[in-house]
């Protein structure tokens, strides 16, 4: 019985990776799979969060160094489109200015991917949007002199 089962349990991982692979391409698969930045950050220079109409929250953290991002995360409740697209949207954040952050449009981040089924490309949108809000309000800080936003409720809403 035992046996049965984790051969119906295997092929039915298989075809959804299958159909996953086919649906959202190679490059979505392995990102979803293993995506690279996804962890929250103590005391960033940059935080964004948004909480897309999907119901999906983003968020995105940001230190700088010299005036370019030098560490970037995200974390998200989303489904795998946004982990995907929160994972490409930390990575092209690094090593970039400000004015080259708000650069990185939701059509950036499509296109890094290799583009997602039509239901799924609001993804980039909350990724793109979560990226700009956390620059913005580094940029709002700096402004006020203010070195991180530690002081400011990360968590709370």
């Amino acid at each position: 019985m035992s046996d049965n089962l984790d051969e119906f349990l295997k092929e039915l991982q298989d075809k959804i990776f299958d159909d996953t692979i086919r649906d959202y391409g190679q490059k979505a698969f392995d990102r979803w799979r293993n995506p690279l930045h996804m962890h929250p950050m103590e005391n960033p220079d940059g935080y964004g969060r948004i909480t897309g109409p999907c119901g999906d929250t983003m968020e995105i953290f940001l230190r700088f160094e010299k005036g370019k991002v030098s560490k970037a995360s995200f974390q998200t409740d989303g489904c795998g489109p946004s982990i995907v697209c929160g994972s490409l949207a930390a990575e092209l954040a690094l090593g970039k200015q400000p004015d080259e952050i708000r650069k990185i449009t939701n059509e950036t981040i499509l296109e890094t991917i290799g583009g997602l089924p039509e239901e799924s490309r609001h993804c980039a949108l909350l990724a793109a949007n979560t990226l700009r809000e956390a620059v913005d309000r580094y940029t709002k800080q700096k402004a006020t002199g203010k070195d991180n936003i530690q002081g400011n409720n990360l968590h709370g809403g």
